[in-house]
């Protein structure tokens, strides 16, 4: 193990606590201004209060916004893991002609700037499949939502999927075990972990797009980031923009969270 002089360890704990600082002191003045008695925010805050929040609780805009978001990050959670397991597998247990392009497919949806895979969704709709008769609607945005989604799962799955040992399953069909029940015995529970994280992750990803929603979500549908982008231009609505920003922030915070959680107990496995 390297062994740092105490001078670096204090040097590098002082770079570390103003990388900190400067991540995290913004949402701190976000959340507690949230709290702010006032209308519109500012620092300091003069009077606290949670009259925002009662609010916030009760406006319909802001609970159909909330459960948009939770279904659409719910739908595009499920595709995401199915397909991204399904490619996982088929990456590990395959060599094929293009398997590196694939490979490069698969992750490539993660790089490109939102702004490129709305706008190629917004034309595919409106110009191909809109006058073909296909309303999609709705399920456009869970879609457009699964296609950056998919490489969470399939990054955790496929890099678990490498460490399993083969003997495994190998051993369970010389017993007799069928596909289905050494998958479901055997083969499953060594990456279920992995699957659980990598689905969490796609559920927050999804449940923080802005971009992407902007070109994709139908006439008068609002997800919560989606909402906040609409009234943060509103001095008047800074204080509730704040409540829902905070809630925001919570919720992301609690797939990530458990991602983490699993992502240990894996490595402890």
């Amino acid at each position: 193990m390297l062994r740092l002089s105490r001078l670096t360890r204090v040097a590098l704990g002082i770079v570390v606590l103003s990388i900190l600082f400067f991540m995290y002191t913004p949402l701190m003045v976000l959340i507690l201004n949230s709290f702010n008695e006032s209308q519109i925010s500012g620092w300091p805050i003069d009077n606290f209060s949670t009259k925002w929040w009662e609010f916030a609780r009760s406006y319909q805009p802001i609970r159909d916004a909330l459960l948009n978001s939770v279904l659409v990050a719910t739908g595009a959670m499920v595709i995401a893991s199915v397909l991204g397991t399904l490619v996982a597998f088929a990456m590990k247990g395959f060599s094929f002609f293009g398997r590196g392009t694939v490979n490069i497919l698969v992750v490539l949806p993660i790089a490109l700037p939102g702004v490129v895979t709305g706008v190629a969704f917004s034309n595919t709709y409106s110009n191909f499949l809109t006058p073909m008769g296909f309303n999609i609607g709705y399920f456009g945005m869970i879609v457009a939502h699964s296609t950056f989604c998919i490489v969470m799962v399939f990054n955790n799955v496929f890099a678990r999927l490498r460490r399993m040992n083969p003997n495994l399953q190998e051993a369970s069909a010389d017993l007799g075990a069928g596909l289905w029940q050494t998958f479901r015995l055997v083969t499953f529970p060594q990456f279920r972990t992995s699957f659980a994280a990598g689905a969490l992750l796609a559920f927050a990803l999804s449940f923080d797009e802005v971009v992407v929603t902007i070109f994709t979500a139908p006439p008068g549908v609002d997800t919560l980031p989606l909402w906040i982008l609409k009234e943060v231009g509103r001095p008047n609505q800074a204080s509730v923009v704040n409540v829902v920003a905070t809630v925001v922030i919570l919720l992301s915070l609690i797939p990530v969270y458990i991602s983490q959680r699993l992502a240990r107990a894996q490595e402890d496995e």
